[in-house]
């Protein structure tokens, strides 16, 4: 299969290009710039130059290609709502290009609470309205589904939002957490996603939505006293009011209880998760490298 990808150069995407090509498929990746071009090509990806704005090089990528994967997503928080107007934008060109071709159109988006049948996708965030119109596609001939991606998406050399609390400990002299740091966070290995997400353009039936989870949750005290323990810095709550100038955006996150289920998603694609997990990959050490 021919399969168009945005964000072919990032987090996930680096993964699943390699995951696409060892599984026989050839990988069209959107570049914006010459080093993500440089990137795909050194990986074994056939290049489209081109932008998440310019919607007529994203119908032609998908026109041309029997399958796409839109990854891409500006995750600058100031900037959330723009965002997801953008990649509604590009699911819509997506659609006018794929439609009533049965192709696979797969998308990632956040958020997986509960199990793969709750109605989450209703939810008042932003990006949720992208996730939405992308299975609406189901009804126009698309095989479209939704990966909802656990908030921590880690790897041992690919830092994610786990990193920045690494980070943002190494700064303040603090490994913190809110409250009692009993609120769960899902996780997913990134090689494991980038599996999930080969699985869905193979065989994810028409409005699927699939949770990329691996860990049903893992507590946000625990992450912290890894990451504490490695830099050696004291853990310890965080007060509420001063959440947002120790973890700026993260904030949101770290209050919220988000544990989440994907038996549905592995009975219905076959998917083990098979690489080590948060708290291993944290042990590691790797994630703590200047």
């Amino acid at each position: 299969m021919r399969v168009f990808v945005t964000g072919a150069s990032g987090f996930i995407g680096s993964a699943l290009v390699p995951e696409f090509i060892a599984a026989g498929h050839q990988v069209v990746g959107l570049a914006r710039s010459d080093a993500s071009a440089a990137a795909l090509t050194a990986a074994g990806a056939q290049v489209r130059r081109g932008t998440l704005e310019d919607l007529s090089s994203l119908r032609a990528g998908a026109a041309e290609s029997e399958g796409v994967v839109h990854l891409a997503f500006d995750h600058d928080f100031t900037q959330h709502e723009a965002a997801a107007h953008a990649e509604l934008r590009a699911v819509e060109a997506f659609g006018e290009a794929l439609d009533g071709s049965g192709r696979p159109l797969v998308i990632a988006s956040g958020g997986p609470v509960g199990s793969e049948q709750d109605a989450s996708l209703a939810s008042p965030s932003p990006r949720s309205i992208g996730a939405r119109a992308a299975l609406a596609l189901a009804e126009r001939g698309v095989r479209s589904s939704v990966v909802r991606l656990a908030p921590a998406v880690h790897d041992d050399r690919e830092r994610g939002l786990v990193g920045q609390l690494v980070d943002i400990a190494r700064r303040t002299g603090v490994s913190g957490y809110l409250g009692d740091g009993s609120p769960r966070w899902t996780a997913v290995h990134r090689l494991d996603a980038a599996r999930l997400f080969r699985l869905a353009v193979e065989k994810a039936p028409a409005g699927s939505v699939l949770h990329g989870v691996a860990e049903e949750g893992v507590p946000v005290r625990a992450i912290a006293e890894v990451i504490g323990r490695r830099l050696k810095v004291p853990v310890t709550p965080v007060p509420a009011e001063h959440a947002g100038a120790h973890f700026g955006f993260l904030a949101g996150l770290l209050g919220r209880d988000m544990p989440a289920s994907s038996t549905l998603t592995r009975e219905l694609l076959g998917w083990r998760p098979s690489h080590p997990g948060l708290i291993d990959d944290l042990g590691d050490g790797r994630y703590f490298d200047n």
